[in-house]
């Protein structure tokens, strides 16, 4: 079921923000304004159902490095530059928090700080002590949390599931601070609920860094076999594109290559196991090799796979895929893009014009970020209405 919000709060200079998605969403803004950012923040909520996310914070320097470094709030005053900036930086607890609702089930989750004391890993002597810690969270029925809508919930080292007569009984009862009940508590009997909600979590995609430099995986002859979903770097991209003709919509796959480069197609030919991938363009005696062609021309044949999958997840994210691409590219990929978000819910992240503008054309959501006082906002639109659960 496609998201209809997404939430965060506390990372980098997303301080609150509480955003609608459509069935194709664009997000876009100037260099700065916190598109990296949203990105980063829904990899690393898909990570909580992968049990990654303190090693994915961990590798951006630790939850103090990613945490909203403003105030809780400025005053009229202090935006319009008539008094000097001041909040309470470091005066509440530490919390980075995380969220979607969808269609049907919504997720959130808090992070923060071990508290120091007795008993605190610190005084235990780990060297563990500054690894977050999950605060509070919960899944529940419909557009967002209340009192009544939840069918599971932490309580300190408890997980509380929803039974068949509507209470919340513990199915978890030893569940150590730093792991997600999506983790523990996810199970057919007990817990069907989070079981579902944590595969489909799963099973997005994000596609934001294809190997397209000259020593790239796709570049080069590999052993293949039946690619359901493109690699995140491309690297397995000519069995995926034989996998598109043999169980998906090849001729979708084709046209979508001859939009974009008119007198083409791509051929695969398999050898002792080694696929290869070349493009056969009119004109020429020889198909090019994957090692000739052109970065741009690389990324758009792996954005053609990626959009084209025989399995589309519930959610695809593309970062910038604009990069290296030639202008006259971005229209014939606002089409791909379109015509996939009927198979899939797209999410794109761009700061090209062209391609923003080509999106909006073909019927997508445009969310445009900026800055205020160092906090990223959207302009002319109506947050969703949202309620965190309690730690």
């Amino acid at each position: 079921m496609a998201l209809i919000t997404l939430a965060v709060s506390g990372y980098r200079s997303l301080r609150s923000l509480v955003l609608p998605l459509g069935r194709l969403t664009v997000v876009t803004g100037a260099n700065g304004s916190g598109k990296s950012s949203l990105y980063r923040s829904l990899r690393l909520l898909a990570d909580v159902a992968q049990g990654q996310a303190i090693a994915s914070l961990a590798a951006e320097g630790g939850l103090r490095s990613t945490m909203w470094a403003g105030g809780s709030g400025y005053s009229t005053a202090m935006r319009s530059g008539r008094s000097p900036m001041q909040g309470n930086i470091g005066g509440g607890p530490v919390s980075l928090r995380l969220g979607f609702a969808s269609e049907d089930y919504g997720y959130a989750i808090d992070l923060g700080l071990p508290i120091p004391g007795p008993g605190a890993s610190r005084e235990e002597g780990s060297l563990f002590g500054d690894d977050p810690v999950v605060k509070a969270e919960a899944v529940w029925v419909g557009e967002r949390l209340s009192r009544h809508n939840a069918i599971a919930k932490r309580g300190n080292t408890s997980v509380l599931v929803q039974d068949g007569n509507g209470r919340l009984q513990p199915v978890v009862t030893d569940l150590a601070p730093f792991e997600s009940m999506m983790m523990r508590a996810a199970d057919p009997t007990n817990a069907v609920e989070l079981l579902v909600l944590r595969e489909r979590m799963r099973a997005w995609r994000f596609y934001d860094h294809f190997r397209i430099d000259r020593d790239a995986p796709a570049r080069i002859p590999r052993i293949g076999t039946r690619t359901v979903a493109l690699a995140s770097d491309g690297s397995d991209l000519a069995p995926a594109v034989q996998t598109i003709r043999e169980i998906g919509n090849g001729p979708a796959f084709d046209k979508a290559i001859e939009d974009a480069f008119p007198g083409t197609s791509i051929e695969i030919d398999a050898t002792h196991g080694l696929f290869r991938l070349s493009m056969r363009q009119e004109g020429l005696q020889r198909p090019l090799d994957a090692s000739e062609l052109s970065d741009g021309t690389l990324r758009y044949i792996a954005l053609a796979a990626a959009l084209h999958t025989p399995r589309p997840p519930e959610l695809m994210v593309l970062n910038e895929p604009e990069g290296s691409l030639h202008p006259s590219l971005l229209e014939p990929l606002a089409r791909m893009i379109a015509a996939a978000s009927a198979r899939s819910q797209v999410l794109v992240v761009s700061h090209a014009g062209p391609l923003v503008d080509a999106l909006f054309d073909h019927g997508a959501q445009r969310l445009a970020l900026e800055k205020d006082s160092g906090e990223t906002v959207v302009a002319d639109v109506d947050p969703p209405a949202w309620v965190w659960p309690e730690r």
